[in-house]
């Protein structure tokens, strides 16, 4: 798999379309901080670590809805593989005017786009989430 992030987002993105109540993907320590970020924003309902079919350790991400529909209504992939995307402090994007975030890989951590503001790094913007 070349990029695991994106077949996370992916997964989440197809459960809940299909209106699943939790989704299990393969664990990593990327995974587990963006994760951690989309929990802390309110995205998720939280995540617990588990044992895959085929016995490798594995995330159950428990999803969240409100009132039956998907509270993640759009999730895109900004730095990929191929075209990595790395901007300053000042060029952070804000997503749909702060009603959404972006996730943001830093010196000191993954963390989202207004916590990267507040601690003046800039890194690679790994996804966005509205």
């Amino acid at each position: 798999m070349n990029d695991p992030i994106g077949d996370m987002l992916t997964r989440i993105r197809n459960s809940q379309m299909r209106g699943k109540s939790t989704v299990s993907v393969p664990a990593s320590k990327m995974r587990v901080r963006v994760l951690d970020v989309l929990a802390s924003e309110g995205y998720i309902r939280g995540y617990e670590m588990s044992t895959g079919k085929d016995g490798h350790p594995a995330i159950e991400v428990s999803l969240k809805y409100f009132e039956g529909t998907p509270v993640i209504r759009e999730m895109k992939r900004v730095s990929k593989p191929g075209r990595r995307v790395y901007l300053g402090v000042d060029d952070i994007p804000q997503v749909r005017q702060g009603l959404g975030v972006s996730i943001v890989s830093t010196s000191k951590g993954v963390m989202s786009d207004a916590s990267a503001r507040a601690a003046n790094v800039g890194g690679e913007v790994l996804c966005t989430v509205f």
